[in-house]
């Protein structure tokens, strides 16, 4: 929680404010792969691309 924390006072100290889409997005592709792993949601994740 403290690095989360930290990378948000960094955004509004120096204006940074277009690095959140970046980070939200990476943390979403991150989170599709790690449910492609598992067996059963293996087809709606592929059906998707």
């Amino acid at each position: 929680m403290y690095i989360v924390k930290q990378l948000f006072s960094f955004m509004r100290e120096y204006r940074k404010f277009w690095l959140a889409p970046i980070i939200f997005g990476l943390l979403g592709l991150g989170g599709l792969l790690i449910l492609a792993q598992s067996s059963y949601m293996s087809p709606f994740i592929y059906a998707i691309f």
